[in-house]
Order: C-alpha cells, then structure tokens, then sequence
C-alpha cells in the first residue's frame, strides 16, 4: 500500500489534484480520505456556537481518529469515515466504509501539520496558488456549497482562513517531497505525480487490470 498525503491552502486546488490523479490511474486502485470528514462532532454546541468554531485550526480535527484509520486501512481492515456536514456543522450517524487500496490518499489543508500522520505518507505533496485566487475560490465554494454570504465568507476568510494558513498551512509545504503550482491545471506535475506513484509501486497500470 502506497499512502500518500496531499495538502495545501483552502481553495488551492487540493481536490481538483486528487481527482486527476485517480482519473489518471485505473478504476478502483485508489481509496481517498478527507481530513474534512474528520471534523470534531459538535453536536453538544447550539448551532450558532457550531458555526463560531475555527475550522481551519488542528484542533478542530480528530487527527487521532484519522490517524488510526490509516493504520487499519494498512492492516487490510475496512475503516468507518465519518460524513460531516457544513450546514449543521455536526457529523451524521451514517459513515462510508473505505476499503484497503494499493493506493490510499489522504487530503486535507492540515494534514502535513501532523508528525504521526506525515510518518505514515509515503509521499507528501503540498498544492500551491495565489492567496487571491484562492479566496476567489473560496468565495464561490462557501457560497454554492455550504450555504454563506459574501459577507459571512469575508470575514471568515479575515479572521480565521488567513491567519491559519499564515500560523499552521504554510509553514507545512517545507515538509513536502513535491510542490504543485496551480492545483489541477498544471499538467505536467499532475504526470510527474502519477508516475512517481507507480514507480513506488514498482508495477505498472496494466498490473492494476
């Protein structure tokens, strides 16, 4: 099993990434773990206290719990991910069983943050872009996604999205064996990537068939 974490800035790209590369790869050769799954169940909290939660902070990340999915995943064991909601801002009573794969990647604006989850990638790669487009993106997802105004996805992007990326986001990309540019759109990394992936694999795709 190859595990392979990929992180980055919000709206930098991270899932556009990790779409391409299992576009790229043969069906049902790669299983895909979202950090955003593993948000702290709040359910305790009033939702105006949900929403008042700083979720670009480690904190607000089981990380332990992600941690250990990861481990049974290389044990051969079917693991549990959580489904979580932005709108309630609390985890359903549902989960997504994720079975082992001989490639397991693991996405996230904080996961190469963690010491014990980057001592289990086998590859980690940091997705760069712009602080604008980023907010741009930002903007448009937060709105057409997770049910916000313009003015709401301001003032988060001021008062928690920017300054954790400043504290926490950035300063993990020194941590990374590779650095993508401009997310999905740029090519040629996104092929540098899948090769390198099956270089560490040591086979190549027909062996996936």
């Amino acid at each position: 099993m190859l595990i392979i974490g990929i992180a980055g800035g919000t709206g930098s790209g991270k899932t556009t990434v990790v779409k391409r590369i299992v576009d790229l790869l043969p069906n049902g050769s790669v299983a895909v773990l979202s950090q955003d799954s593993y948000y702290r169940d709040n359910s305790h909290l009033h939702l105006d206290e949900r929403k008042k939660i700083n979720f670009d902070h480690p904190n607000a990340i089981e990380f332990e719990l992600l941690s250990e999915h990861l481990k049974m995943l290389q044990q051969g064991l079917v693991v549990p991910e959580p489904v979580y909601s932005y709108l309630s801002c609390m985890r359903s009573d549902e989960t997504i069983p994720v079975s082992p794969k001989k490639i397991v990647i693991v996405e996230g604006i904080l996961v190469l943050t963690q010491p014990e989850l980057r001592n289990l990638f086998d590859i980690k790669i940091f997705v760069y872009a712009d602080d604008d487009d980023r907010l741009a993106r930002v903007v448009r997802r937060d709105i057409v996604e997770r049910g916000r105004n313009v003015e709401d996805v301001l003032q988060r992007y001021a008062e928690t999205v920017k300054p954790m990326h400043v504290q926490f986001i950035d300063p993990s990309m020194k941590y990374a064996d590779l650095i993508v540019p401009e997310g999905g759109h740029n090519d040629v990394a996104i092929d540098v990537l899948v090769t390198l992936i099956e270089k560490n694999l040591n086979i190549s795709q027909d062996n996936f068939l």
